[in-house]
């Protein structure tokens, strides 16, 4: 199927490997292309409304990409990051933060004046804000109960929380309470599924109506199966795929568009090379692995540390690359490394299309 949004990006007659400087941040779009169809195909096969979070790449061309293969709006987690998106046209937008703070909840109010918009809160603290600043709201704001999922920070973490924290949404004027937001940890999919179900049949049981059920995850996106406790899915990760996804089995390396091309600038030893890509164009996010990223190619070699401008990675003797050889990494996390960064490279196979600017970068207000 071909992409409109991406139609018009077409490789060059220049190779990549050979015209780009170094460290540079490169992504395959065919390969995003494959994983876009893969995301809208997993989400429409279950009956489930598709909701990307584009904090993954932060380019409003990509979310347009994602609107078109059927997404019902998108995630964002920040509001300067949904700002950047409403701009360039996005017009339903979930921010799945806490909003707080005076400032922050006068520029979600005027976000909510241009754009079908939803929220969430996880205490009545964060409802008595949204509260104050939606009272003479001409639209109401949606708001989902947030619920942890096992990771440890944002969310209610019983049922009876969660209601509590939804029946002051109810009450309140100039807010609506639509349903539950849930992010469940690594292998922790049942329990988040149960607590779903808790809290929609505790619903029933008080008189609410939860219209939204909203899970997520790159991990679990492709062992999702249709659940009457489930709406609606969200997924960053699953546009680029990045070595924790390999890690946990969800992809290959094949379905990782994103990568990070370095040059060998150092051999202190026949086993090592330092690389000119360290923290600063890599990510140190472990995610419970050991060492920083997959070099392509080798299978062996482990990026063992990094420090800002250089990766340290331990190679075989046999398999040791020179001064001057440029090496492919894909990094732990691609979410992290697409903030790091002015510009992405867009290639296809071999060949460069052109630089793209990732437009929310930096947006973390």
């Amino acid at each position: 199927m071909v992409i409109k949004a991406l139609s018009q990006l077409i490789a060059t007659p220049q190779k990549w490997r050979d015209v780009l400087d170094t460290p540079a941040v490169v992504v395959d779009l065919d390969v995003v292309e494959k994983n876009l169809q893969r995301g809208a195909d997993v989400a429409r096969a279950n009956g489930l409304e598709f909701r990307p979070h584009i904090k993954t790449h932060k380019i409003p061309m990509l979310a347009k990409a994602q609107m078109e293969l059927g997404a019902v709006g998108i995630t964002a987690q920040k509001i300067s990051e949904a700002e950047v998106m409403v701009d360039a046209g996005i017009t339903d937008v979930l921010i799945s933060y806490n909003i707080v703070g005076d400032q922050k909840l006068r520029r979600l109010r005027s976000l909510s004046e241009r754009v079908k918009l939803r929220t969430v809160a996880d205490h009545k603290t964060v409802v008595s804000g949204l509260a104050e600043h939606f009272h003479d709201a001409k639209t109401e704001c949606g708001v989902l109960v947030e619920l942890d999922g096992g990771l440890n920070r944002c969310g209610a973490t019983t049922a009876d929380v969660a209601m509590e924290v939804a029946h002051e949404i109810d009450a309140a004027q100039g807010l609506r309470f639509d349903g539950f937001m849930i992010y469940p940890a690594p292998n922790k999919w049942k329990q988040a599924q149960n607590f779903l179900a808790e809290c929609k049949l505790r619903c029933t049981q008080e008189g609410l109506s939860a219209r939204v059920l909203s899970t997520g995850g790159t991990p679990d996106m492709l062992n999702v199966a249709a659940d009457d406790n489930v709406t609606e899915y969200r997924a960053g990760s699953y546009i680029y795929n990045d070595r924790s996804l390999v890690e946990f089995g969800t992809v290959s390396e094949a379905d990782c568009a994103l990568s990070v091309l370095a040059t060998v600038v150092s051999t202190p030893t026949e086993h090592r090379a330092v690389v000119d890509a360290g923290s600063k164009s890599l990510t140190s996010d472990l995610f419970g692995m050991e060492n920083f990223g997959i070099v392509k190619g080798h299978s062996k070699a482990r990026v063992f540390a990094l420090s800002e401008e250089h990766g340290h990675i331990e190679f075989s003797p046999l398999e040791r690359p020179s001064i001057g050889d440029k090496l492919e990494i894909i990094p732990n996390h691609a979410c992290v490394v697409s903030n790091l960064v002015d510009y992405i490279h867009f290639v296809r196979g071999d060949y460069l299309v052109g630089k793209q600017a990732v437009v929310a970068r930096g947006t973390v207000t």
